[in-house]
């Protein structure tokens, strides 16, 4: 994800390479972040919490203690500390660093690499309303956001970070329709991308109920309402409603406050 949101960045033009400094767990990789982007790597997480002012965490959930361990005396309360961790809350990050450090927490999504991306923010204890404002600046060049309780984050998980997994089979699922009818693969591919994507800017642009839209276009006895008929058998929006249920409560269970 840290590099998906370095792209992203780099791409919209928000973020210069000289006032990133990346780590990784292996050389390796760190290298190929670093040429990839232009900017400053090392395998050393304490060289990194010393570089800026923004520090973002961008670790496995599992991983967090041991390094908020390994860089909590680097950190001051100058800096920001903007954790993008699934199920780590903030409480959890500021009950493990020795000072009263900002933590803004935020759930973005993949989609931030094209400038489409959906990020939630929340505030930790210490984290005023303009450290909130900070983060805003920095994630809305990725696409939206939204500040919410942190009491929401799991289900924003589960809707929202995992949702692209769960619309790009709906897409696979659109196109392998469209292929049955007799569309060549590449443009039944196209079609069902931009149909979700022009349904999804519909909804946000227009600020309608997603049912009133879906009525427009379900006309009296036609092909629509027969397609919705068959959706209906087949459990999709009760498949979609558990899909989010069951991310949400997984997004709750990678790391425990203890």
């Amino acid at each position: 994800m840290g590099r998906t949101l370095i792209g992203g960045w780099f791409d919209a033009g928000a973020v210069a390479a000289e006032s990133i400094f990346a780590t990784a767990g292996h050389e390796e990789r760190i290298a190929h972040v670093a040429d990839r982007f232009g900017i400053q790597g090392a395998v050393d997480n304490r060289r990194a919490a010393e570089f800026g002012d923004i520090v973002l965490l961008a670790v496995k959930p599992q991983t967090a203690g041991h390094v908020l361990q390994e860089i909590g005396d680097l950190l001051h309360s100058g800096q920001v500390l903007v954790s993008i961790l699934a199920s780590v809350s903030t409480s959890y990050i500021e009950d493990r660093l020795p000072v009263q450090i900002p933590v803004v927490r935020a759930m973005p999504n993949t989609p931030s690499r094209v400038a489409a991306g959906m990020t939630a923010l929340c505030p930790g204890r210490f984290a005023s309303s303009e450290h909130v404002e900070l983060a805003e600046r920095l994630f809305r060049p990725l696409g939206r956001t939204v500040v919410a309780d942190e009491k929401h984050m799991d289900a924003i998980t589960g809707l929202s970070a995992s949702g692209p997994a769960f619309l790009y089979i709906v897409i696979e699922a659109l196109a392998d329709g469209g292929v049955k009818a007799g569309l060549p693969r590449k443009m039944a591919i196209e079609l069902a991308a931009q149909t979700c994507l022009g349904a999804g800017k519909m909804v946000i642009d227009t600020g309608r109920h997603p049912a009133l839209l879906k009525d427009e276009v379900t006309t009296p006895a036609g092909c629509t309402v027969d397609g919705i008929l068959r959706l209906e058998e087949g459990g999709l929006r009760v498949t979609l409603i558990k899909a989010i249920i069951e991310a949400a409560a997984r997004a709750g269970e990678l790391v425990s406050d203890e």
